[in-house]
């Protein structure tokens, strides 16, 4: 639900000890401020805006149209900006889109509400790769390292790019031993995750509710240039590519058991400002 303005019908005032009363006519309306220049989410890198996902009672991609080639354990309930869609141990799986295909930098960003197990990964996004459980891109949680009570989530972006001498895996995370931010309290309620890669920087970072969190010992990942590996490649939310009916799945990689909502693929890295514009806005429902 975007909510952009709000109608003000009535308001009293009390002030001094005396009660004030104005009124407003009845279709006045009275515009929300901007938030970093913008007045919803939708128009943060709108030019740049690869696929999104609003799970508004449907599992269908906003842009394309395309609905879930495969639904396991997917419903819908309410979310973080009108409804999410609900996995319990499952995932959507999407069919190729094409936009996706031959992305150089991007942004993946998404609003997760998922608890610590103690025992396997989350996986958010990914696009997949053919008999691989890491997909070409890949946002993720390493809820495996803490066990269920903890509240510390930590936010885990994975890419694989083309090098002359084969494929490359590049990761970034907030790693606790490594500077990354342990004190993100996001397990086990609404969080926003962002993962940004700049291929002309090879700049890789992972953000939560609009602040930089990754270790900064890793954002430099010195693969300036080069394509992300495999197309074309299937989109899934929820769980990894091995999951997906005929492939065979390691015992860790289990589908996500969570709430998903606002899925959003872009074909740049989105700066700092932009990705904290973005937080404050789904986060007031617009």
């Amino acid at each position: 639900m975007k909510i952009q303005k709000i109608k003000i019908y009535f308001v009293a005032t009390v002030l001094l000890g005396a009660t004030v009363f104005t009124s407003c006519k009845k279709d006045e309306v009275v515009s929300l401020p901007p938030i970093g220049g913008y007045n919803s989410a939708e128009e943060v890198g709108a030019s740049n805006l690869l696929a999104h996902w609003g799970f508004e009672g449907t599992d269908k991609e906003t842009k394309t149209g395309a609905a879930a080639a495969t639904s396991k354990n997917a419903t819908f309930t309410s979310g973080k900006k009108g409804q999410a869609v609900s996995f319990a141990a499952g995932f959507l799986q999407y069919n190729e889109i094409a936009a996706l295909n031959t992305l150089k930098s991007f942004t993946v960003s998404a609003w997760v509400n998922v608890k610590n197990n103690g025992s396997n990964p989350s996986s958010f996004f990914t696009l997949t790769r053919p008999n691989e459980w890491a997909g070409s891109i890949n946002l993720m949680a390493e809820t495996g390292w803490f066990k269920a009570d903890k509240d510390t989530m930590l936010v885990k972006g994975l890419f694989v790019s083309k090098l002359p001498t084969g494929d490359s895996w590049q990761d970034s995370r907030n790693e606790p031993s490594k500077g990354g931010d342990l004190a993100f309290k996001g397990a086990g309620k609404w969080s926003h995750v962002v993962i940004t890669y700049d291929g002309a920087s090879s700049i890789f970072q992972v953000y939560a509710n609009g602040k930089k969190i990754s270790n900064p010992e890793w954002e430099q990942r010195g693969t300036t240039g080069n394509l992300i590996a495999a197309t074309p490649s299937k989109v899934v939310l929820g769980a990894w590519g091995t999951n997906l009916p005929g492939a065979t799945a390691d015992s860790w990689q289990v589908p996500m058991t969570g709430l998903m909502d606002e899925v959003r693929v872009y074909s740049k890295a989105l700066s700092a400002g932009d990705i904290n514009s973005l937080y404050q806005l789904e986060d007031a429902g617009r």
